[in-house]
């Protein structure tokens, strides 16, 4: 199992993915940038990650910050593809995933709303 694709190509699909979301959620995207990486060093299984502080999280006193960060990880979607197919889809559903978290929306929601 796993799929083998070139770094420039897997950030082409995340672009796409990102391309995908509704305009409305695009443009509310706040400080946050999306980074390509292999894997996640402490959980080399993991797809995606946000690290940062939603927006709903956000104060009066929020400013001065580095951006927030979500790491979309190519080897660990590779790795559970088994087609370009597979690859397409997954990177989206994670791009979604990772997104939602930016906005303050949880794992529990995500499921609710057919994303888990």
């Amino acid at each position: 199992m796993g799929v083998t694709m070139p770094r420039q190509r897997f950030e082409e699909l995340v672009a796409d993915a990102l391309d995908q979301l509704p305009e409305q959620f695009a443009g509310a995207m706040d400080n946050v940038v999306i980074m390509v990486e292999d894997r996640n060093e402490e959980e080399p299984d993991l797809l995606g990650l946000y690290h940062g502080v939603a927006l709903t999280e956000r104060g009066h006193d929020y400013g001065g910050v580095l951006p927030d960060r979500i790491s979309i990880y190519q080897e660990a979607i590779l790795a559970i593809c088994d087609t370009d197919d597979d690859v397409v889809e997954e990177v989206l559903i994670t791009v979604v995933h990772e997104v939602a978290h930016h906005f303050g929306i949880d794992d529990d929601r995500l499921h609710e709303l057919g994303w888990g």
